[in-house]
C-alpha cells in the first residue's frame, strides 16, 4: 500500500479489489473533507492516471499540471520506477495524478515490480491520460483493451509536437481517431507548457463530484526522504552512462532537520564492485559531482541548506532479487 493515498482510494472507491476500512485517523479526515464537500456540492476530486511508453514525457507532464518537481526527469528511457501521486488543488477541485512507469517487456524482477504498478493504474482511475509521441507506434493492444474495457473517459495526449509539423500532427490525430473513438485527442508540448491548460479543461469536464480525497495542503502522497531518494537517483542518472545509472537504488539512510540546516545521509546501492568503482570515480571526483549536483537539487526542492553525505555499497543483483526488491520498497 501506498500509505493515505491507497487507504483513501481503496474506502471510498468500489471499483478497486479489495476495499478496506480506513484507520480511525484517516477516517475522521476524510469524514471532515466529506462534511465540507456537502456545503460545496459542485467540488470535484478524483485519480488521472497518466500511461504510455518510455520516454515519452510522462513524468515532464504531471510535473508541468502540479507546478511542482516530483517525479525524476531524464533523456534516459526507464527513469520512473514507481507510481507517484501529485495533487493540483483548487479551492473547487482536487485532480490527483498518477505518474507510472513506461510501459514494457519485463527481463527482470525489478522491470516486473514496475509493470505491476502499471497494471494497478489500470484498474484505479476516473480519467486516462494516455501519453505518446508523434513519430511512435504504440504497440499495446491489450492496454488499449483494458482502457476501453474500463468505460473511463480517456484522452490521448500526443506529445512533442514542436518537434514535428502540423500536417504530420494532423495524421496522427486522425489515426488516433479511428483506433479509439471515444477518447478526446489534444496534441502537446509538456516541455514547454503548450497545451497543457487543454488538458487540466478535459479533465474537469471528465471528472465526478466528491469530496477531495486528500488534504488541500497535500503536493504527494509520498515522504520526503522518497522524494530525497529520487532526486539523488535523477542525478546519477543523469552524471552516469551505459549500465550504471539502471543499477544504482538509493535508500535515505538520515533525514535530520534542523534550524537552518537538512542533514541527509544516503547510502548508493549498485549490483557489482565494478560499478561502485565508477560510481565513486578516481579520488572520489565523480561521487563528488554528484553529490554537488544532488545537494543543488535538494536545496531548490525544500528551501534550505543541506548538508548531504553519499556512501556506495554493493547488493549483488539486487534488481533481479525479490527480498532485496521488498527491503527496497518495490511492490512484488
Amino acid at each position: 500500500m501506498r500509505g493515505g493515498a491507497v487507504a483513501a482510494r481503496w474506502a471510498h472507491n468500489p471499483k478497486v479489489r479489495g476495499s478496506n476500512p480506513l484507520p480511525a485517523t484517516l477516517q475522521s479526515r476524510f469524514e471532515e473533507r466529506l462534511f465540507l464537500y456537502h456545503i460545496n456540492m459542485s467540488h470535484k476530486a478524483g485519480f488521472v492516471n497518466i500511461i504510455g511508453n518510455p520516454n515519452v514525457g510522462k513524468s515532464t507532464l504531471m510535473n508541468a499540471l502540479v507546478g511542482e518537481k516530483l517525479s525524476v526527469i531524464t533523456n534516459k528511457a526507464q527513469t520512473t520506477r514507481r507510481r507517484i501521486l501529485g495533487m493540483l488543488n483548487t479551492e473547487d477541485y482536487q485532480v490527483v495524478f498518477s505518474d507510472t512507469p513506461g510501459i514494457l517487456d519485463p527481463k527482470y524482477a525489478l522491470q516486473q515490480s514496475m509493470m505491476n504498478e502499471v497494471e494497478s493504474a489500470l484498474e484505479d482511475a476516473d480519467v486516462f491520460l494516455l501519453v505518446t509521441e508523434i513519430p511512435e507506434t504504440f504497440n499495446h493492444p491489450d492496454v488499449i483493451g483494458k482502457i476501453e474495457k474500463s468505460g473511463v473517459p480517456v484522452f490521448i495526449l500526443l506529445n512533442k509536437i514542436d518537434l514535428s509539423d502540423q500536417e504530420t500532427v494532423m495524421k496522427k490525430i486522425e489515426e488516433w481517431k479511428e483506433r479509439i473513438p471515444a477518447a478526446g485527442i489534444i496534441p502537446i508540448s509538456a516541455l514547454h507548457g503548450f497545451n497543457t491548460e487543454a488538458v487540466i479543461t478535459g479533465i474537469l469536464e471528465k471528472l465526478p463530484e466528491h469530496p477531495p480525497y486528500f488534504d488541500k495542503e497535500d503536493l504527494t502522497d509520498k515522504p520526503e526522504r522518497y522524494l530525497v531518494s529520487e532526486m539523488i537517483r535523477g542525478c546519477a542518472l543523469e552524471l552516469y552512462k551505459k549500465e550504471v545509472p539502471y543499477s544504482v537504488e538509493v535508500v535515505v539512510d538520515s533525514f535530520v532537520q534542523e534550524e537552518e540546516l537538512l542533514r541527509i545521509r544516503a547510502i548508493i546501492y549498485v549490483t557489482r564492485e565494478s560499478q561502485k568503482v565508477i560510481l565513486i570515480g578516481e579520488g572520489g571526483k565523480a561521487i563528488k559531482r554528484l553529490g554537488i549536483m544532488s545537494r543543488k537539487e535538494l536545496e531548490t526542492f525544500f528551501g534550505i541548506h543541506v548538508f548531504l553525505e553519499l556512501f556506495v555499497k554493493v547488493s549483488k543483483d539486487w534488481r533481479d532479487d525479490k527480498l532485496q526488491l521488498k527491503r527496497f520498497g518495490y511492490q512484488i
